[in-house]
């Protein structure tokens, strides 16, 4: 019988899987049902040497975490580790060091602080999106259609959402461009980490200013004008953090369902006649591999017994949505049985919920949809089982999808 350790602290616990070997593995699901065999639906990882943390597994102990801001907390200063993010040398401080903006904040904060996210998303229409990131993926692609080979990922997938998100901001493709890699570098938690910081804040103090002179219909000015937002400072937090998270939603998903519409037989294009479609590609990879494998930060307010486990006050809980989509309790083996149900936690659950997952998936499904349409005889230039996974603690991204094609329209 699979002993629980009910009474031994996270501290106390040795010989941790370190969660970057989950996402890596060459079967990650296999990876995450030993650990769920081992430990059942909540089991301790390592996030980086010396660094403890739980990992929920299971759906129903997801559900019930997310769902209780009495007993956990999104601040990172509620962690019991927190001095770890000082290091300059973690790699965790760029995801987990606390910052004033929604998702580090609970309760009335956090509920005034999102209401602009919230109101803003709304007032995007699914046309607008559509069309904006239509057009940027016209553009990525014209400057490699001639070639006859990419690579979808660092040519295209790392670039359509951040784009995508900043034009509903009003920043154009050029300014985007630019902007990219300072945001990649500032939460990178690198050396060159606090230079890219300078660079944001003078570019969208630059840009604020400029919406504040000039108000237009973006989420710039909506923000702007929000009575949440308290000053500037609360306004650039907010429109980092989306693009931040605009992100790293979409660029694993448009990974995946490229991999997957390209190498998956029940799936095809207008070339290879598949029995399912873009939206059921779209549905699968949701369950299978979501956009974030694991989130990071919630962290006990009290001590409380989750999934038979005694988590402390102080210890940080990591909220594994792959697994949880996986739960043998929830979930068929059956892959057919996850098309069209999207009873999936890939966007969370309760007051810290993805809000962006309908414009996520418009950004995803274009982006798709774009390559494929324009590129002729696309075809993966290695075969599937190849492609090896980017090393992360949140996500399950191919580091690489070279593709080959004979022509473009």
């Amino acid at each position: 019988m699979r002993p629980l350790y009910r009474d031994r602290s996270l501290g106390e616990m040795t010989d941790l899987v370190p969660l970057t070997e989950l996402n890596v593995s060459a079967d990650p699901h296999a990876a995450y049902t030993r650990l769920r065999e081992q430990w059942g639906h909540v089991a301790p990882v390592e996030l980086e040497p010396g660094v403890p943390a739980w990992l929920v597994l299971g759906y129903h102990e997801l559900v019930q975490v997310s769902r209780n801001d009495r007993a956990f907390s999104k601040n990172p200063h509620n962690w019991g580790l927190v001095e770890v993010l000082q290091n300059p040398e973690s790699t965790l401080a760029g995801v987990m060091a606390p910052r004033e903006h929604a998702y580090h904040a609970d309760g009335d904060k956090h509920r005034r602080l999102r209401a602009p996210l919230d109101d803003g998303l709304e007032s995007l229409g699914e046309h607008r999106i559509s069309r904006a990131t239509r057009a940027i993926c016209h553009e990525l692609i014209a400057k490699f259609a001639d070639r006859g080979e990419a690579d979808l990922l660092a040519e295209y997938a790392l670039h359509v959402p951040m784009l995508a998100v900043a034009d509903w901001f009003g920043i154009g493709m050029d300014d985007g461009q630019r902007l990219m890699p300072a945001i990649l570098q500032a939460f990178s938690a690198g050396p060159e980490s606090p230079a890219a910081f300078d660079f944001i804040i003078t570019f969208l103090t630059e840009h604020m200013n400029s919406r504040r002179e000039n108000p237009t219909d973006d989420l710039t000015t909506a923000f702007l004008r929000h009575p949440n937002h308290h000053d500037d400072g609360e306004v650039m937090i907010a429109i980092l953090l989306a693009l931040v998270a605009g992100y790293h939603a979409s660029v694993t998903w448009i990974a995946q369902v490229l991999r997957v519409m390209l190498s998956d037989s029940r799936f095809g294009n207008r070339v290879r006649g598949g029995r399912l479609g873009l939206d059921d590609a779209l549905d699968e990879v949701l369950w299978l591999i979501p956009p974030f494998a694991n989130t990071p930060g919630f962290f006990a307010l009290t001590d409380i017994e989750i999934g038979g486990r005694l988590i402390r006050k102080g210890d940080a809980v990591v909220l594994s949505h792959v697994a949880a989509n996986i739960d043998p309790r929830v979930h068929s083996d059956d892959p057919w049985l996850a098309i069209g149900n999207r009873a999936h936690l890939s966007w969370g659950t309760g007051p810290h919920s993805c809000p962006a997952g309908p414009q996520s998936r418009i950004i995803t499904r274009v982006a798709v949809d774009t390559v494929l349409t324009r590129l002729h005889d696309l075809r993966l230039a290695v075969p599937a089982d190849e492609l090896i996974a980017m090393p992360s603690l949140w996500a399950m991204c191919p580091a690489g999808l070279p593709v080959r094609f004979t022509g473009f329209s």
